[in-house]
C-alpha cells in the first residue's frame, strides 16, 4: 500500500489522517471521533508513521469524509 495525502487509517486508539506527505516525513492529524474531526497535528518520519499504523485499516474515501450538512 502506498501512502497518499488525505488517507485515513483506523486503529484501536483512533484515526490517523495524512495531512502532508513528503519523501521522508509525514504530517498527520490524530482524531478520536471522525464525526467531530477534532484532533491534534503531529509530525513523524515516514518510518515512524508506518510503525504507528501497522495493523491499521485504510478507510475508503466515502467513509473518511465528514457527514453531509443538512
Amino acid at each position: 500500500m502506498k501512502l497518499q495525502q488525505g488517507q485515513v487509517w483506523k486503529t484501536v486508539d483512533g484515526y490517523y489522517r495524512i495531512v502532508q506527505w513528503e519523501r521522508l516525513k509525514v504530517e498527520y492529524k490524530f482524531i478520536q471521533d471522525l464525526n467531530t474531526r477534532d484532533g491534534t497535528h503531529h509530525h513523524a518520519t515516514k518510518k515512524e508513521f508506518c510503525r504507528m499504523i501497522k495493523g491499521a485499516v485504510l478507510l475508503k474515501p466515502e467513509h473518511a469524509k465528514p457527514p453531509a450538512e443538512v
